[in-house]
């Protein structure tokens, strides 16, 4: 025998796999995907509320891995950048570009920084400015844009802290913006790996039953608190427009600032002490202040204790006041709501919230001034008589929308809406809003009609509509439904009540989307307002159609199917399919059949579909409708693994049935839930040919109280956890699947290791399976080169295992 070939011997002997890693350099897709993926995004547009400028941002179409590769804290849910004292995973505006309404020509905005790295941009209230950050090596700067003549200047040095959100909100008279400043005297920073522990870490349990998700980037010893309060700490300073700073509040932990409508009061909001090492910032201990212009305390309005423990169940919360904010049809009265049912969903009571509202100076008790039958949903004021509320209840999908008076709690509250809300076709739409006197936005009242915009989804298609609500008969009226052949228009909002002028998007699957002003009133042309073109030319003749069909219990499915072009549908080539799908959990068969898809949907690839691959020649099914369905007291995943199953065959079935594709070469794939999916459907069944499963969870006892709609947890349903992990069911898994993970996972439940400890497994067990973890990726994959990547590792995946 040959050493070489002993040697082998002896180290397999070992367990040693001689191939277990490739290292490999960053790749790219091959040519027709690369046409494809590598484009320049059109930029994002917003309008002023009074139609005079139209602001172009414009950002990368992907980050780079550099981008990626920045300092990092993870604390209290948080990942934060602690030199430049903003989230690490901020997306950034590299340009600004204006133009005004009634000009044709696009024109730069004088004097942004160089290397611009801007965020969160905010019109003034007397539209007059913009505001944005701007952030570089050393922090976060303040600039202003003049938008009347078109220049910007910075007025604020790089000390903004926005660790915690936007740095700055508008005062109401639009002279100054009070902002976050960094401590003058602000503690260096502790590193972790460099600080050695004076003691253990120590948690307890005093008995009370809580069921908290698996939050990630939590607070872990004593060194990250003392970080975590240094990185959120700011004081609090008015700029002036010419960039003079006056002192308003000394240090400390701000979380959020909101003036009154009339601007006489501000409501400012502070984390508190003590810390929690089991749940996020955002149930950390608050207190919420009113104070004058001045900065005088007016009064402690709300004070929120450390919330560790939540009953079970998706509409149980948090005792206390909740939902506190500014009425904004009001000069200074501000709103919140509190539970009847002691914050838990099994108890029995007829009303489960109630709303009351407290005015300024806050010298009298607050009033309570309307009930809910279930959960508070959210409110819309429009004037002191009038104001629309929506309730809803988990368990039963169910929510009502009511009409009721602000100002007499007697009068009883018309309930204006009664469904499912995951009934689309019974979806009456939402009511538009518009500025008042105060510049905050309230219902629109014209001679005494509401309106409602809606998706307009039916069963025959989509229809958006614009509806009139008489607020005295409440009847209402459709005076616009869009239908204009082979396009697809979304109504955005209506900008001129009086002329019957919405603000539309108009798209076809072959026209990249674009604004307009449409004339409702009459069969006037559009205005068109962006001129965007197509930047995917090479697909633009690829065949796409809508496909329904049904599973075998009956209920509808849809699907939109790609061919590639020039695809022959009379010699029917026989193809192989690419289905991309994510299950949704229903409460009813009617729901889970309906159709939310448009045909004529701009096409636009990207590395969350299947859809570049129609350029080689595959037949893609995209977003496949997969629901689970539990009816009456039946939960949706006492039966998941055989709805999912069903799902899958009916999708096969109906492309097959039309002749285009070779059933036996059927690749299904998936991202987080869907790459959940993914694994369980080539673990369970054998309708596939191979998979790819992207940053999903395969092992359900590691989200032991509840994941995605699943309420109950493990002890509940220890049956249903197990059946439906992948990695208690390794060792049926047979079937070639390629995983994909970000090694910086940031989504409760998606750790990183769910992948690691999965591959793992099916390694062991000798199942075919490539794993890639893409470096400084989280759940959403960003950089270019990894994206670029995934591409090709995706590709030549299909490639060996589906279309060879």
């Amino acid at each position: 025998m040959k050493i070489r070939n002993i040697v082998f011997l002896l180290l397999s002997s070992l367990g040693i796999n001689l191939f277990a890693q490739e290292n490999l350099n960053y790749q790219k897709p091959s040519a027709e995907i690369l046409a494809l993926a590598d484009y320049q995004r059109a930029p994002s547009v917003s309008m002023n509320s009074k139609k005079e400028y139209l602001i172009f941002s414009y950002r990368n179409t992907y980050k780079t891995l550099d981008d990626l590769n920045q300092e990092e804290m993870r604390l209290g849910g948080l990942r934060i950048n602690p030199i430049t004292n903003i989230s690490s995973s901020m997306t950034y505006v590299n340009n600004l570009k204006m133009r005004k309404i009634n000009e044709k020509e696009i024109r730069d905005i004088k004097g942004l920084p160089q290397d611009a790295k801007i965020a969160y941009m905010s019109f003034s209230p007397d539209e007059k400015y913009m505001a944005f950050t701007n952030t570089v090596s050393t922090g976060v700067e303040l600039w202003l844009i003049h938008l009347e003549s078109g220049s910007a200047k910075r007025i604020c040095d790089a000390n903004l802290n926005a660790n915690l959100g936007s740095p700055f909100t508008w005062t109401a008279d639009s002279k100054s913006l009070l902002c976050k400043n960094l401590p003058s005297t602000r503690p260096a920073l502790i590193d972790p790996k460099k600080d050695l522990p004076k003691g253990p870490t120590v948690s307890n349990s005093d008995g009370s039953k809580s069921q908290n998700r698996t939050f990630q980037d939590l607070l872990k010893n004593k060194t990250d608190e003392i970080n975590f309060e240094n990185l959120v700490t700011s004081e609090l300073n008015l700029i002036s427009l010419d960039g003079t700073k006056t002192s308003f509040k000394k240090a400390d932990m701000f979380i959020s600032e909101s003036y009154s409508p009339d601007g006489n009061y501000l409501m400012i909001t502070k984390l508190e002490k003590p810390f929690s090492y089991i749940v996020p910032l955002s149930r950390f201990p608050q207190k919420s202040y009113v104070f004058d212009l001045s900065g005088k305390e007016i009064k402690l309005v709300n004070d929120v204790p450390l919330n560790e423990i939540m009953p079970k169940g998706f509409s149980s919360v948090r005792k206390g006041k909740r939902n506190m904010a500014w009425r904004s049809d009001k000069a200074a009265e501000l709103y919140f709501v509190e539970a009847l049912d002691e914050d838990k969903q099994k108890k029995k009571v007829d009303y489960r919230y109630e709303i009351f509202v407290s005015t300024a100076p806050f010298s009298e008790s607050a009033k309570s001034i309307f009930k809910t039958k279930q959960r508070f949903a959210g409110v819309t004021w429009g004037n002191e008589n009038l104001a629309i509320v929506s309730d809803m209840w988990y368990d039963t999908r169910n929510t009502l929308t009511y009409v009721m008076n602000p100002s007499n709690s007697n009068q009883v509250a018309k309930e204006l809406y009664n469904r499912n809300y995951q009934d689309v076709y019974s979806d009456p739409g939402s009511f538009e809003t518009k500025k008042n006197q105060y510049g905050r936005q309230c219902l629109a009242i014209e001679n005494n009609k509401l309106y409602l915009i809606g998706d307009g989804f039916t069963a025959k298609g989509q229809f958006p509509f614009i509806d009139e609500l008489d607020i005295n008969t409440f009847k209402t009226k459709r005076i616009y439904t869009s239908n204009i052949p082979n396009k697809k228009e979304d109504i955005l909002s209506i900008e001129d009540f009086k002329k019957g002028i919405a603000l539309v998007q108009i798209q076809s699957k072959t026209d990249f989307p674009n604004y307009y002003f449409r004339t409702y009133s009459s069969n006037a042309k559009p205005t068109q307002l962006t001129f965007f073109t197509n930047p995917f030319e090479s697909i633009k003749n690829v065949t796409k159609e809508l496909i329904q069909y049904k599973r075998k219990d009956g209920v509808e499915l849809t699907g939109t199917l790609y061919l590639p072009a020039n695809y022959d549908k009379t010699k029917k080539e026989k193809l192989p399919l690419l289905i991309w799908a994510y299950p949704t959990e229903y409460k009813d068969k009617n729901s889970a059949g309906q159709n939310t898809q448009n045909p004529n949907e701009f096409t636009f690839p990207n590395y969350g579909s299947f859809v570049y691959w129609v350029s080689k020649g595959y037949a893609v099914l995209d977003d496949a409708a997969f629901p689970i369905i539990g009816e009456g007291k039946t939960e949706p995943n006492d039966n998941f693994m055989e709805q999912l199953i069903w799902n899958a065959e009916a999708a096969i079935e109906a492309v097959n049935n039309m002749g285009y594709i070779n059933p036996k070469k059927v690749a299904v794939g998936g991202h987080s839930y869907g790459a959940f999916m993914t694994a369980n459907l080539l673990t369970h069944s054998n309708l596939f040919a191979c998979g790819i499963a992207r940053s999903g969870a395969y092992n359900r006892t590691l989200t032991p109280f509840g994941f995605q709609s699943e309420q109950r947890n493990y002890w509940d349903v220890p049956e249903v956890y197990n059946t439906m992990s992948p990695f208690m069911n390794a060792h049926k898994m047979k079937t070639p699947m390629l995983l994909v993970h970000g090694d910086a996972d940031n989504n409760p439940g998606t750790f990183t290791l769910q992948t690691e400890r999965y591959f793992q497994a099916l390694k062991g067990l000798g199942a075919p399976v490539r794993m890639v973890l893409l470096p400084k990726e989280s759940h959403g994959y960003a950089a270019k080169e990894n994206i670029l990547h995934l591409l090709w590792e995706q590709d030549q995946f299909l490639e060996k295992y589906l279309k060879k």
